[in-house]
C-alpha cells in the first residue's frame, strides 16, 4: 500500500473507532445514575449513609460526561483493539500473527481483573483514609469531583499495572528474557513490585499497595507458569564426528 491508502486506512480505523465510543457514550449516558450508585458503594460501606457534594454549578454535569467518556471507551475497547489489529497484523509475519493474537483478548481480560481488584480493595482504602478524623473537631465529606476522580484514578491504575504479565512475554518472545531468568530474580521482583505498588497506587494507605503487589506476584509466577508451558526445547545438535584418516 502506498503512503496514501495507509493514511485512508488509518482514518477509516479511527473513525469505526471513534463511533464505537460515541455509542458506548450514548449508553453511558443512560446509565451514568446507576454508575454513580455502584461507584459510591464502597464508600457507603466504610461510612454507611455518607454522600458527595458537588463544589461547582457544573459538577454533576462533568462527573456525567466523564462516566459517559469512560463508559464508551470500554465498551468500544473491543472494537478498538480489533480495529487497531486489523491496521497492523497485515505489516506482521504469519509466525508474529499467530504470537500476538491470543494476547490481544488477554489484554482486555487483565485490566478487567484489575479494575475489579481495584473495587474490591476500594472499601478498605477509603476506611484507612478517612480514619483519621476527630469525632466534633473534623469530618471526612469528599467532593464528587474528589471522590470519583479518585475511584477512577484506581481503575485505571489498577487495570495498567495488570497488564504487565503482556509485557514479560514480548520481551521473552524477544529473546530479552527466559523462564530461567526470571526464576533466578524472584528476589529482586518482590523488590520491585513491592515499591512500585507503593509509589504508584494513589491513596497513600497500606491496603492497596499490599493487595496490588500480590496480585502482580501472582501473575508473576503465573506468567512464568505459561512461559515454561509453552517453551518449545531446543533440538539435541548432532555430536561431530572426526573424519577417518585417509593415506
Amino acid at each position: 500500500m502506498s503512503l496514501v491508502d495507509h493514511l485512508s486506512e488509518l482514518r477509516r480505523r479511527l473513525f469505526i473507532s471513534v463511533l464505537a465510543v460515541v455509542a458506548g457514550g450514548v449508553v453511558g449516558w443512560m446509565l451514568a445514575p446507576r454508575v454513580m450508585e455502584i461507584l459510591i458503594g464502597p464508600l457507603q460501606q466504610a461510612h454507611p449513609g455518607a454522600t458527595v457534594q458537588f463544589l461547582t454549578v457544573s459538577g454533576g454535569f462533568f462527573l456525567y460526561v466523564k462516566i459517559s467518556l469512560i463508559f464508551g471507551v470500554i465498551l468500544g475497547l473491543p472494537i478498538i483493539v480489533y480495529q487497531v489489529w486489523q491496521f497492523v497484523a497485515p505489516g506482521l509475519t504469519p509466525q508474529e500473527r499467530r504470537a500476538a493474537l491470543p494476547w490481544i483478548p488477554a489484554s482486555i481480560v487483565f485490566f478487567t481483573l484489575g479494575v475489579i481488584v481495584a473495587f474490591v480493595t476500594l472499601p478498605f482504602a477509603i476506611e484507612f483514609l478517612t480514619g483519621f478524623t476527630q469525632p466534633g473537631v473534623s469530618e471526612s465529606r469528599p467532593s464528587g469531583e474528589a471522590y470519583y476522580g479518585f475511584v477512577t484514578m484506581m481503575f485505571l491504575i489498577f487495570g495498567a499495572v495488570m497488564e504487565f504479565p503482556i509485557a514479560l512475554v514480548f520481551l521473552a518472545k524477544l529473546g530479552i528474557l527466559n523462564v530461567a531468568l526470571l526464576k533466578r530474580s524472584r528476589r529482586m521482583v518482590i523488590l520491585g513490585i513491592t515499591i512500585f505498588a507503593v509509589v504508584a497506587t494513589p491513596g497513600g494507605d497500606p491496603i492497596s499497595p499490599i493487595v496490588m503487589a500480590s496480585v502482580m506476584y501472582v501473575l508473576f509466577e503465573f506468567t512464568i507458569y505459561m512461559l515454561s508451558r509453552n517453551a518449545i526445547p531446543e533440538p539435541p545438535q548432532p555430536a561431530e564426528v572426526d573424519a577417518p584418516d585417509v593415506g
